[in-house]
């Protein structure tokens, strides 16, 4: 059973969420699909190999829906992620998904919790903003957060217009 811990209160959250087993698989098109079909909104956001960093919320700041939306985002990069890995991958990643299914599915890709942090003010949301940037330096894999591609970083960082994977939502203080 998946456990959302989404407050009543509130609009946009930090959001972590972790694949099981850490595999190293990742998806940039899920967010864009949810944007286009469900009004899931991200405004900052990092795709590691292993897990997905956002500032997310629903496009009319409606907190039951962002809790269906993440729903359906999980479901969906976890369909296309296990699909993927089943055809592409060595099989002791399918066999992880597997492994962890638990009663409720044949698979499980995403851990079962999202561990959301609620976002109310312009400073913590700058702290969540930079520390999301920052992961991929901290994991080691780049020098500088902007050289990440699956990131926000250098849209964010940017003194001109710079292409995006992602689709970002404005959130004005």
């Amino acid at each position: 059973m998946e456990r959302y811990r989404v407050s009543p209160d509130g609009a946009v959250d930090f959001v972590t969420s972790p694949i099981v087993g850490w595999s190293s698989v990742f998806l940039a098109d899920s967010p864009n699909h949810c944007h286009r079909h469900n009004g899931f909104r991200i405004n900052a956001y990092v795709i590691m190999p292993s897990h997905f960093h956002g500032i997310v919320f629903f496009k009319d700041f409606s907190r039951g829906s962002l809790k269906s939306i993440l729903v359906d985002f999980r479901k969906l990069t976890g369909r296309r992620l296990s699909d993927y890995c089943s055809n592409h991958m060595p099989s002791c990643f399918g066999d992880a998904f597997r492994q962890r299914a638990g009663a409720d599915r044949e698979k499980r890709l995403w851990h079962p919790s999202l561990d959301p942090v609620q976002i109310e003010s312009e400073r913590f949301w700058k702290r969540k903003l930079d520390d999301l940037h920052e992961n991929p330096c901290r994991n080691g894999l780049v020098h500088r957060a902007e050289a990440w591609r699956f990131s926000s970083a250098s849209y964010r960082r940017a003194d001109r217009p710079v292409a995006n994977d992602v689709f970002l939502s404005p959130v004005d203080w």
